[in-house]
């Protein structure tokens, strides 16, 4: 693995800023997810407000990926591209990705929300995953071990007959917007990494109904992830530190 690069206090004062930016947008673009709605309208508000703001997106070109954000609808895990064709209806959740570049530090963070009326299957499963989330967050501090995080988010989904999605992620993030460590959100020995202070990256579980956690890549975009077998899947995601008192979430308002 490559090396982790612990962030000095005025890089984390930079990140603080950078997060805080990526959950202003984040809860600009949630407040217009409605029924009738293009994901390219959601879009082009995060793009105005990140750049009104002296920032710039960061998935807009990167690795060749065409829009600003994400927009990840119902079977769909990650990296749904917005589109103006796609229009919400009442019964999709969708997850937002944010992502900028403010100051030359990034900010990531996302959120899963119901649009209108959501069967009780689907609202649960939202509200599940944004708690395996902080059950995961919860477990990082110092002298932990990052694969603590996976095994608080793995126990508390496995009794509701969810999976994990194995194959995406969470990352360290800094200057760049994809750093070591790769944070797997199941148990695994490979994360069996000791927790320091300055250590930051993202914890991000993408949760699927049902036990299969396998997904699929569109072959026609290149980009679009989703579950193998057309089941709902969920994802919450901070920008978190290791801190001297614990751990702290950056991507706040």
């Amino acid at each position: 693995m490559s090396e982790i690069r612990l962030k000095t206090d005025a890089e984390l004062e930079k990140m603080r800023q950078a997060g805080k930016l990526a959950a202003q947008v984040l809860e600009y673009v949630g407040q217009y997810v409605a029924p009738g709605v293009s994901t390219g309208y959601l879009n082009r508000l995060a793009e105005e407000f990140t750049l009104s703001h002296g920032a710039v997106s960061a998935p807009l070109n990167y690795n060749g990926f065409p829009q600003s954000i994400c927009t990840s609808v119902n079977q769909v895990v990650c990296h749904g591209i917005p589109s103006d064709k796609h229009i919400l209806k009442s019964g999709d959740i969708i997850n937002i990705d944010i992502t900028v570049i403010l100051d030359g530090f990034h900010g990531d963070t996302s959120a899963t929300y119901c649009v209108g009326e959501v069967s009780e299957k689907a609202r649960l499963l939202v509200e599940h995953t944004e708690k395996a989330m902080y059950k995961g967050i919860k477990a990082i501090k110092p002298g932990a071990y990052l694969s603590d995080a996976g095994k608080a988010i793995e126990k508390y989904v496995r009794k509701f007959g969810y999976s994990i999605v194995r194959e995406y992620g969470g990352h360290g993030i800094g200057r760049a917007f994809h750093e070591p460590p790769q944070v797997f959100h199941h148990y695994t020995p490979e994360n069996r990494i000791v927790l320091k202070k300055g250590m930051i990256f993202t914890i991000e579980p993408m949760i699927n109904m049902g036990r299969n956690w396998r997904v699929t890549t569109s072959r026609e975009d290149g980009w679009t992830v989703t579950t193998i077998d057309g089941s709902l899947s969920a994802q919450f995601e901070h920008t978190v530190a290791v801190v001297d008192s614990g751990v702290e979430i950056l991507t706040k308002v």
